[in-house]
Formats: structure tokens, sequence, C-alpha cells
């Protein structure tokens, strides 16, 4: 437990950085930003159909997926939803045997050897014809670097003669490495079905502006961990001027379809662990994950599908399922029905695919 202890010692200090300096510091180093209701930002509101098809899920399966909650407790309702369609769901064999590739935020491989997740989204989604899996980049490198892994890493699957079948999935920093991905290397566009950001950090995070390389480094020190530092860019690809100067200079290339699935937490859903990071970043908008703003995880001209009720780590990292001292101790909001949302964001996608693209 000592090591573990100080392992989470080391990653709250990255995540909540030091208080010295303010979150969101002067500049007149920014492209020109203005804050606008989703719609009027080409943004799609995808959100009833996607409830429809997750409720059903989790209606269907409560006995069995497991951290069942009920529908309205594991979605949150921000401003007026849309009707639905009143279209039942189709919770048969996939249409279109779609693969969730899922790239991790920063420092996920070097908590992984400890963490020792389980398989049991892809288990659940191999059920029904899909698949999943974690594509692996480096834990602390710049999203330019992870790129090129991303980039290598699709052109090694073999191309589907029926069509593009990859869902590129960006857990947190993961989103950004995609995009960078989908801009630099343009060969990949024909093998990507769909693009997800998943908490996606796809505006930066403020707290990002408040920490530095040397503090997510000390994730290397994880029981277990063997990640190397890289090319020493991780944070700084996180910073809010960074990534708004990337989206302002790179169009998103047409091709793929874009979604977003966006973090937006009960207060009384954050782990007692994240309520120092979530407090701070209330200081800009209490509406976060305790990492990323909600606006901020949002992909130009995507689908929105749903706000989660689920803080940060809740959404993608099974803490509670493999450490439950820790879990009990200090991650004390983590359990979620991960495999029900990923099984209704692959029907989901593969409902949309049949239809022309936005």
């Amino acid at each position: 437990m000592r090591a573990s202890s100080l392992a989470w010692m080391l990653a709250l200090a990255f995540l909540a950085g030091c208080a010295a300096k303010p979150l969101v510091p002067y500049s007149t180093e920014t492209p020109p930003l203005v804050l606008l209701p989703a719609a009027a930002a080409g943004v799609g509101d995808g959100r009833a159909r996607f409830r429809e098809i997750f409720c059903a899920i989790l209606q269907t399966r409560q006995q069995t997926v497991p951290d069942y909650r009920p529908c309205e407790e594991a979605l949150t309702r921000v401003g007026t939803e849309p009707p639905g369609t009143g279209k039942p769901a189709d919770l048969g064999p996939a249409h279109r045997p779609l693969v969730a590739m899922v790239v991790p935020g920063i420092g996920f491989n070097c908590f992984a050897p400890w963490l020792s997740p389980p398989d049991a989204v892809g288990r659940h989604l191999r059920q029904f014809g899909y698949d999943g899996g974690m594509l692996s980049v480096d834990a602390l490198s710049s999203s330019t670097h992870n790129a090129r892994q991303i980039r290598d890493a699709v052109m090694a699957t073999p191309l589907d003669p029926a069509g593009p079948r990859l869902v590129l999935i960006g857990y947190s920093k993961g989103a950004p490495d995609i995009l960078e991905a989908l801009v630099n290397y343009p060969e990949i566009l024909g093998r990507v079905a769909a693009v997800v950001s998943a908490a996606g950090a796809v505006g930066g995070s403020p707290l990002a502006n408040d920490a530095e390389q040397y503090q997510a480094d000390l994730l290397q020190h994880f029981p277990g961990s063997s990640c190397q530092p890289g090319d020493g860019g991780g944070v700084m690809s996180l910073r809010p001027a960074i990534r708004k100067a990337w989206l302002a200079a790179h169009p998103l290339p047409a091709g793929p379809r874009y979604y977003s699935l966006v973090t937006f937490p009960e207060p009384g859903r954050i782990s007692s662990i994240l309520t120092s990071s979530h407090d701070k970043l209330a200081q800009i908008d209490p509406r976060n994950d305790s990492q990323m703003l909600f606006y901020d995880q949002v992909i130009p001209g995507s689908t929105l599908l749903a706000y989660v009720n689920a803080d940060h780590w809740a959404l993608a990292v099974p803490i509670a399922r493999t450490r439950t001292t820790v879990a009990a101790l200090f991650v004390t909001q983590n359990a979620y029905p991960r495999e029900a949302l990923s099984e209704a964001l692959l029907r989901y996608i593969d409902e949309e695919l049949a239809k022309p693209a936005r």
C-alpha cells in the first residue's frame, strides 16, 4: 500500500498542479475565440437518439452489465434535450463489424501495469459482432509525436472491402493525438469510419497551464511502470492556447464521422481525490469533470451524443474494479456502466453509417 499511496500522491500533484499561477494567464497570443451554443458552432445534437439506445441497453442488460445505473442517473440532462425518435433500439447482431480503438490519456501507460485493467469492454462488444481494444501511444509525449504512432497502428490494420470500420476513440489527451493524426497523415482517412472525443482534451485543459512536464514525468514512478519520458511534450500539448491555435490552423478533414461524448458530472459524482482539481477548475466554470471544462471536450462540427454523469476517471479508467482499497479511500465515484456505454456508442455509429453524412 505504501508504494501505491506514493504513486497516487504523485499523480494528484500532477493533476491538481500548483496554486501559484492563474489557470488562464493573460495573453494576446491566441486566435480569436467565442463561446456559442453548440448548434451555432456547427455541432449536431444526437442526444435524443443516443439516450434511446443507451437506455434500452441499460434496461435490457441491467442484470449482466457491471456498475448498472438507471438511465436518468447515467446521463446528465443539459438545457433542452430534443425529443426522442420513438424508434426501438436494435440490440441484435452488429450490422457492421466496427472496431473501437481507444487512444488513452496522458500517463496511462505509466500506471496501466499497476491498474491491470481487464478487457471487459472488449469481451462485451465481441458478443454482438463488434470489437474493441487499446491503441498504445507514448504516455508522456506530445500529440504530434503520438499522431505518428496512431498512423502506424491504423495502417497496420487490414482494409475491409466493405468499407471503413475503425472507430478511433480519444480519451482525454487521446483526442488531440487522434485529430493531429487525421490532419498529418491523410492516408489513414479511408480506414477510419468515425472519430469520438470521450472526455477529450479537444480545447485543452486550463490545469495544464499550471503544470510542468516534470510533474507528468513523476508518473514514471508508479509501481511496475516502464513508461519513458518520450519527447517531453505531453503537458504542452494539453495547454488551451496550444490546442485552440492548432484547431484554428487545421480544419478537420472530411471522411470520418465526428462525435463527442462529454463528461458533465453532478457535484456528488466527483471522486474525493479529484475534488481539489474540480474546485480549481470551478474558478473558471463549475461544469467540469475534474480535468476538463464541459465545452472544451467537443470536436468542432461533430455530433454531440451525450453528457455523461461521471467524472474524468470514471468514464474510462476502471480503478474500482481492480484496486478496491484505493477506490474505497480515494476514487470514491469510479463505478460507471462503461460496457453499456461503449455498446451504445457503436450501435449509434452503426445506425448512423447507414445514412448520408451530415
